[in-house]
């Protein structure tokens, strides 16, 4: 099928993607493409359908229509087999934005928990892979800690190391700082920095500005369920085309042209 067909250095391709709840349409045909290894920051105002795309991505919600192939898994969205839906989960991992930890489990059970039950390691193996991801996010002293014993800053970098140890091929983060205290979303951000620069292809919901700018090289503004524009992170935030657009992001420009000039 021409609509599906992807070349070699893309990751994500989506066409024609739609859901509605209780008929409501959220999203209204979404077409969209993500290269192999990109950052790509989604952006939009509350209600846009940011995040209601990203759980279609993984079935975590199911599309009405569309199609969506990663990493060379091609499925028909609205006819999924369970097998294709598992074929799709096994190349993601999903970063929530409440953390999703088990809260009766210690911090390194829950990131070997997916290793073991789902990937079906040893649990030596599964422990070794999770002591190395702890030690990545900088939370090597924290192993037998439970989750509500630790920051919120601190689950978040835990449901990163969960993600990462499942070696996806995909990690899409949901809001990732949205349910910080405004002192502890650098560590998260700067946790997420460091994934970013390891090569894993990343579709990032989120409403920091600057973080997307800085660290995405894919900017992708949504409203009312659809894609307006897109495109590197220059020609988003510094020429946008559409109206929309650049109203969205005028508080962001005006934020960033006095602090040059200060």
């Amino acid at each position: 099928m021409s609509e599906t067909a992807v070349r070699n250095d893309t990751m994500i391709s989506v066409w024609n993607l739609q859901k509605a709840f209780a008929g409501n349409e959220v999203l209204k045909g979404i077409e969209l493409k993500i290269k192999n290894g990109e950052v790509a920051a989604l952006i939009g105002s509350s209600g846009s359908g940011k995040t209601t795309l990203l759980r279609c991505l993984n079935f975590l919600e199911s599309a009405d229509c569309g199609h969506l192939t990663i990493d060379g898994v091609n499925v028909n969205l609205a006819i999924a087999t369970k097998r294709e839906k598992l074929e799709i989960r096994k190349k993601t991992a999903m970063v929530f934005q409440n953390y999703a930890l088990f809260m009766n489990m210690t911090v390194i059970n829950n990131v070997m928990e997916g290793l073991v039950t789902v990937q079906k390691k040893s649990k030596d193996e599964a422990r070794n892979t999770a002591e190395e991801m702890l030690c990545k996010v900088g939370l090597s002293d924290k192993f037998d800690s439970k989750p509500y014993q630790l920051s919120g800053g601190q689950q978040q970098r835990v449901g990163i190391a969960r993600a990462l140890a499942l070696n996806p091929r995909v990690i899409l983060f949901d809001e990732p700082t949205s349910a910080l205290d405004p002192e502890k979303v650098d560590e998260v951000l700067d946790v997420i920095k460091l994934v970013a620069g390891s090569g894993v292809t990343m579709i990032i919901v989120t409403h920091e500005m600057q973080f997307a700018y800085d660290v995405a090289n894919h900017v992708i503004f949504m409203d009312s369920g659809y894609i307006l524009e897109e495109g590197p992170p220059k020609k988003v935030f510094d020429h946008p085309e559409n109206e929309r657009t650049r109203q969205f992001l005028s508080r962001f420009t005006m934020a960033r042209t006095a602090q040059k000039s200060a």
